[in-house]
């Protein structure tokens, strides 16, 4: 069997769970939470970030062993979410620069910008300064979906490499 036929079906049968683990999660966190996002609009980022954080987990299962394979994937969101919400970034040029690199950040930015789009009234300022403060642009919506769509992708790509290189399955 070609190795790219047997990765890309494994990927395939994946989708479903990549499509149904965002609504499964809303359905619970959406009502009961009921936050000033849409339904379509949480669904949208949860759905980039599973499609995300499943690419960047078959690199970890395919280059490590199966349990630092699951220690790193506890890890690493925990790491990349204290890199991306660091308060003093401004001050450090060097945790800027990765804390932009991080799927958490475009994540974060991802779930506030499409909370901040319903504000009105007397929010709106508030809106304004909280987005101004931590760095974020009303207009960057679509580009942190893109950015965590193409990690998905590029993580796959790695993926795939190391499956070829380190002859697993």
């Amino acid at each position: 069997m070609s190795s790219l036929a047997y990765f890309l079906s494994k990927d395939t049968v994946d989708h479903f769970s990549t499509l149904i683990k965002p609504l499964m999660y809303l359905s619970m966190f959406y009502f009961f939470n009921n936050p000033r996002s849409s339904f379509q609009a949480n669904y949208a980022v949860l759905l980039c970030l599973v499609y995300c954080v499943t690419g960047i987990a078959y690199v970890l299962a395919i280059f490590l062993e199966p349990g630092p394979a699951q220690l790193w994937s506890a890890l690493l969101p925990v790491v990349l979410t204290l890199i991306a919400t660091y308060e003093n970034s401004e001050n450090n040029g060097f945790i800027k620069f990765v804390a932009d690199l991080c799927y958490a950040r475009w994540a974060l930015e991802a779930f506030v910008i499409s909370n901040a789009k319903r504000y009105a009234g007397v929010w709106l300022i508030s809106r304004c300064g909280a987005l101004y403060k931590s760095g974020y642009d009303l207009n960057r919506w679509y580009r942190c979906l893109g950015l965590l769509v193409a990690t998905g992708v590029i993580s796959r790509v790695l993926a795939f490499f190391c499956m070829i290189t380190f002859q697993k399955k």
